[in-house]
């Protein structure tokens, strides 16, 4: 996008009668008008008393840019490549399970426009839409699978199989779920989405999963979930079966100790995503972006590092690429552009954050998204993982 057509969307958005929110603020704002107290409460919220949660914003907070002037920038490459695919942006959608809560297209609205916008799509598996309804609503989108565990692992091998005859070309396993997180705002507000039939979409179509109900009604839907969601055994080994029985790369979302990092590699894990859930699972975790260069350090190089949590403008997209990521995920803004105005307003947020990056990265004085390893970052306050 040239400069030209950037500030013509600028111009465009300040003279509208009802200018699309901008900032996260004004989002999360707006959405809260819009959404009931319960599916609102658990898309902001994080858990115990949200230190997480707070962490992450405090993370990206502590880290300063030193600019670099008088270089032409007038010519700026914001493209990457994963897994041997090229795409314009360094953002992907994260995860984001039961999307129904903010819209009724819900997952589809979502990969419709990571299609238009040419964006990676991770899909969750707590998802409102099954990933065949996902992959047939954009068959030529790029789409990941992000796969929870289960107790009956039968299950897990079942979700992963379908991914890849589905036509999805990564798996990302979460390892940070093993059990859920002590979410206060879900209690005081008496809402559980995956109780209201939210996550249904890949449980239902389950073969594996169906032969294990007694029955095929939705209280044993829900029961079934319940048992096979959380998965306290889950274990290296579970990640070397999951392996062999795919060809698809393996990514490993929740990692935050290098040293996890280095088993990872070990393990023939094929990316890794930093992340803390979004402080939504363990209350006063470090934050992702203060994870992050320690993980880097550790790896190498060796497979591709992706930032997840906090990411909620275009300028934390670029701190994170600035200290060594390959991309960065989007979650909480492009749920809330989903509630606000369905696939457009999401393609709208993911517009503005990747039009703040392009800016940003010209104005710190590079030229591509590989430059910004370049940049001097200042950090007051250093906690690195040891």
């Amino acid at each position: 996008m040239t400069n030209t057509a950037q500030g013509d969307l600028l111009l465009k958005n300040i003279n509208a009668q009802a200018p699309f929110p901008i900032s996260f603020a004004d989002l999360e704002q707006a959405a809260a008008e819009k959404l009931a107290a319960g599916p609102f409460g658990y898309i902001r919220s994080g858990a115990g008393g949200e230190q997480t949660l707070r962490n992450n914003r405090a993370a990206f907070e502590r880290y300063s840019i030193v600019p670099r002037f008088l270089n032409d920038v007038s010519t700026i490459d914001t493209s990457i490549e994963l897994f041997g695919k090229t795409y314009p942006t360094p953002l992907l959608f994260a995860p984001v399970g039961m999307n129904g809560m903010a819209h009724d297209k819900g997952e589809l609205a979502v990969v419709e426009a990571a299609h238009h916008l040419r964006i990676p799509y991770i899909q969750s598996t707590v998802s409102t839409y099954s990933l065949e309804e996902v992959a047939h609503a954009a068959p030529d989108a790029t789409k990941w699978f992000q796969l929870y565990w289960s107790t009956n692992e039968d299950i897990a091998y079942s979700m992963a199989a379908r991914a890849e005859a589905a036509g999805f070309e990564a798996i990302v396993l979460t390892v940070d779920t093993v059990m859920l997180g002590w979410r206060e705002e879900d209690v005081r507000n008496q809402f559980s989405p995956l109780k209201l039939g939210y996550a249904k979409g890949n449980y239902i179509n389950d073969p594996v999963f169906m032969a294990t109900l007694p029955d095929h009604s939705f209280e044993s839907y829900v029961q079934g979930v319940l048992q096979n969601i959380f998965h306290p055994t889950l274990s290296w080994e579970n990640i070397r079966e999951l392996k062999r029985r795919t060809n698809l790369p393996i990514l490993l979302k929740g990692i935050l100790h290098p040293e996890d990092a280095k088993l990872a590699i070990a393990n023939g894990i094929d990316g890794i995503i930093v992340s803390n859930h979004g402080g939504r699972q363990l209350d006063g975790v470090v934050g992702s972006l203060d994870a992050l260069p320690a993980i880097v350090e550790a790896v190498n190089g060796q497979v591709p590092i992706i930032l997840d949590s906090g990411v909620y403008r275009g300028m934390d997209a670029l701190k994170a690429l600035a200290l060594g990521a390959d991309a960065v995920t989007i979650g909480r803004p492009f749920v809330y552009g989903l509630a606000l105005a369905g696939q457009e307003g999401v393609e709208k947020v993911m517009t503005n954050l990747y039009d703040e990056l392009k800016v940003s990265i010209a104005l710190a004085g590079a030229t591509s998204v590989k430059a910004l390893r370049n940049i001097t970052l200042v950090k007051n306050d250093r906690t690195d993982v040891k």
